[in-house]
């Protein structure tokens, strides 16, 4: 489910490089919840990292939503028209769904 016109520049371009090092460090900590559950590690120290996990990923979102407001939000806005009423739809979906996780 993309709305990306060919060659567009997404929100987080320029921050691409710095984003996926965030998302190598979050996948880090997953493994590590998986090497715990293997190594048989107390189920409360688990949760500890789930808990940790799950604040960096929703981190992550919030950061990525800000980018595309400022970014794809604001563009269609200064565009007007229906593209600006499809894209404050869309972001207020996306942050619909994370107020569900």
């Amino acid at each position: 489910m993309t709305t990306t016109e060919a060659g567009a520049t997404h929100g987080y371009h320029k921050q691409k490089d710095e984003h996926l090092k965030r998302l190598r460090r979050i996948e880090g900590q997953i493994r590590g919840l998986q090497r715990m559950v293997d190594e048989d590690t107390y189920c409360i120290d688990i949760l500890t990292q789930v808990s940790a996990s799950t604040k960096a990923l929703q981190s992550f979102a919030l950061q990525l939503l800000e980018e595309h407001l400022r970014h794809c939000v604001a563009d269609a806005a200064l565009k007007g028209g229906d593209e600006i009423e499809a894209k404050v739809d869309e972001a207020t979906k996306a942050i619909g769904r994370l107020l569900r996780t």
